[in-house]
C-alpha cells in the first residue's frame, strides 16, 4: 500500500551510467516489461523534470478547498471563449487551427507519442483498489482503457485512426514530440515515490482545454473522424466527469497531519509537468506544408534514387540523378513545376506528376501512405502565394466526417428484411465495438484458465493489473484483463 505521508522521491540512482533522452526513455517504458535500468531512469527523468517544471507558473488557487470554484470558473471562461468561436466561424471566420487537410493529419501524427500513453499516468494506483479514496482515480484509469471495450479504449482509438489516415511513422519525430509521453510512462512506473505528482499531473490533464474543442471542430469539417477527441469532451466534463473525479480524490488524499503543505506544494509541481515539451498549440504553429512535402520526398529518395528508367529526363537530368542527393529534392519540386508535370494552384488531378501517384494504373501507386499523398496534393492545390487564411476557410465541397457518416447510414425501416442483413449489421457493430475481438485467441482461453485456478480475488486483482499496463492494456489480452477486473472491482 502506498503511504502517503511518506513520498519524498528516491535519491538519484548510481547505477546509470548515462542519461537518456525523452524519447530514449519512452521506448524503454513502452516495453511489455520495462527493464530494471530503464525504471531507475524513470525516476531520475521525473525527478529533472519536476525541477524543469517548478520555473513555470501554475493557476491553480493558494487553497486547497478553493479547487472547485477554480475548476467552475475555468469551464466557464472556457465555454464562453468556445461560444465565441463558434459565432466567429458562423460569420465566415476562417478555421483556427488547420489550414487543410494535411495539417490536420500533421496534428495528429506529432500529436501521436502523447495520445498512444493515454491515462497512463494512472496506472500505479490500481494496487491501491481496495483504498476507497483512490476510486475516483482507478475509475478514470479504467474509463481511458474504454473499461476494456475496444471501441472505448482511447489508445485503441487513436491508433485506429492514425491508421485509416496512413499516419504512421510517428516513432522518428523529434525530442519535444516524445517529453509528455515520457512523464505519463514514468509517472506510471513511480506512483511509490511521486503520489503527490501524479495526482496533480492528473488534475491539471482532465481540466478541458479549449483547443480539445476547437480541434473536434475542425477535424469534423475536414471530414477527419473527431470521435476520439468529443469522447475527451464527455468524460473530462466537471460535473460528473474526469475533471471533477481529480479534484475530488486530491482532497480525499490530502494529509491531515502536518505535511499537508508539502504534499499540496508537490501536487502544484505535478500540475505545472503538463506544460513541458510539445503541445497541441506549438504543434499546429509548427506546421509547413512545402517542408513536410520536401522531408517526405528526402525519406523516400533513399530507396528510389536507383528505381526510375533513365527514359524521362526533368531540367537535363534523369530522376535518378535527382534523387541521388536528398537536399536537391527542392530544385527537384521547381523543375517538376517548370517543366509543367506539377500545375501549382490547380486540382492536384490537373498535374501529371499527380496522375503517376494516383489513378488509373499510376506507375507510383502504393509508393507514398495516404497522409502523405495528403500533404503532395494540398501542396500542389495551394497557391504559390495565398492570401493569408485563404487556404483555411471551408470548402462548400467537402462534407463533414458527420455528414458523411449520415448519408451512409441505412435507416433500420428501410433495411432488406429478407436477407439476415439486421443480424449481419448488429455482427460489424459488436465486432467493430471489440476490434481485438476474442475469437481464436488461445491467449484469452488461457487467462480464463488461469484466473479460475487462483484462490482469492486478491491474487485475481492482482494478475489482472500486471496485464493492464500502459504497454498492454490495449491488446486483446489486455482489453479483457481490464474488463475482468472492472467487473471484479465494481
Amino acid at each position: 500500500m502506498i503511504n502517503i505521508a511518506n513520498v519524498t522521491p528516491l535519491r538519484r540512482p548510481t547505477e546509470i551510467s548515462h542519461t537518456v533522452t525523452a524519447k530514449e526513455l519512452y521506448f524503454l517504458l513502452a516495453a511489455e516489461l520495462p527493464e530494471r535500468a530503464a525504471l531507475m531512469q524513470s525516476r531520475q527523468h521525473l525527478t529533472q523534470r519536476i525541477a524543469e517544471a517548478r520555473k513555470l507558473p501554475a493557476d491553480l488557487p493558494d487553497a486547497v478547498e478553493d479547487l472547485y470554484a477554480w475548476m467552475d470558473e475555468r469551464h466557464r471562461v472556457i465555454g464562453n471563449a468556445y461560444r465565441e468561436y463558434l459565432a466567429e466561424r458562423k460569420s465566415g471566420a476562417p478555421r483556427r487551427y488547420f489550414t487543410n487537410k494535411s495539417h490536420a493529419l500533421y496534428f495528429l501524427k506529432a500529436a501521436a507519442p502523447t495520445k498512444l500513453a493515454d491515462g497512463s499516468w494512472l496506472y500505479g494506483l490500481l494496487d491501491q483498489w481496495q483504498d476507497i479514496r483512490f476510486h475516483g482515480l482507478i475509475r478514470t484509469y479504467l474509463e481511458e482503457l474504454g473499461d476494456g471495450v475496444a471501441g472505448k479504449n482511447h489508445v485503441v482509438l487513436y491508433e485506429q485512426l492514425l491508421t485509416s489516415h496512413g499516419c504512421q511513422g510517428w516513432e522518428s519525430l523529434a525530442e519535444e514530440h516524445f517529453v509528455q509521453g515520457a512523464i505519463q510512462f514514468s509517472l506510471a512506473h513511480n506512483v511509490q515515490n511521486f503520489l503527490p505528482e501524479v495526482i496533480g499531473y492528473n488534475l491539471g490533464y482532465e481540466q478541458l482545454p479549449l483547443h480539445l474543442l476547437i480541434t473536434a471542430f475542425e477535424l469534423n469539417e475536414l471530414g477527419i473522424d473527431p470521435y476520439y477527441f468529443t469522447l475527451h469532451v464527455t468524460v473530462d466534463n466537471a460535473d460528473t466527469g474526469h475533471a471533477r473525479k481529480a479534484v475530488q480524490s486530491l482532497i480525499k488524499l490530502m494529509p491531515q497531519l502536518e505535511d499537508g503543505g508539502e504534499f499540496y506544494r508537490r501536487v502544484q509541481e505535478g500540475y505545472r509537468l503538463n506544460d513541458l515539451g510539445a503541445n497541441t498549440n506549438s504543434i499546429i504553429a509548427a506546421f509547413d506544408l512545402q517542408e513536410e512535402l520536401i522531408e517526405i520526398l528526402q525519406t523516400r529518395s533513399v530507396v528510389g534514387q536507383n528505381m526510375h528508367s533513365d527514359y524521362c529526363r526533368v531540367a537535363g537530368r534523369t530522376v535518378n540523378q535527382w534523387l541521388t542527393d536528398p537536399i536537391e529534392i527542392p530544385q527537384f519540386l521547381q523543375a517538376l513545376e517548370t517543366a509543367g508535370w506539377i500545375k501549382r494552384g490547380e486540382p492536384a488531378e490537373n498535374s501529371r506528376f499527380w496522375r503517376l501517384v494516383q489513378g488509373e494504373r499510376a506507375k507510383m501507386f502504393g509508393v507514398f501512405s495516404e497522409y502523405e499523398q495528403q500533404i503532395l496534393s494540398d501542396w500542389i492545390a495551394a497557391p504559390r502565394v495565398a492570401e493569408a487564411g485563404e487556404e483555411n476557410r471551408p470548402s462548400a465541397r467537402v462534407l463533414s466526417f458527420r455528414a458523411r457518416q449520415r448519408g451512409l447510414a441505412v435507416p433500420e425501416a428501410r433495411a432488406p428484411q429478407n436477407s439476415g442483413s439486421r443480424g449481419l449489421f448488429r455482427h460489424h457493430r459488436l465486432a467493430r465495438d471489440d476490434a481485438h475481438g476474442d475469437l481464436f485467441n488461445p491467449e484469452l482461453r488461457e487467462l480464463e484458465q488461469r484466473l479460475a485456478a487462483l484462490g482469492s480475488k486478491q491474487e485475481m486483482m492482482r494478475a489482472l493489473i500486471g496485464l493492464m499496463s500502459p504497454a498492454r492494456h490495449h491488446n486483446p489480452t489486455g482489453l479483457m484483463a481490464t474488463r475482468m477486473f472492472a467487473k471484479l472491482y465494481s
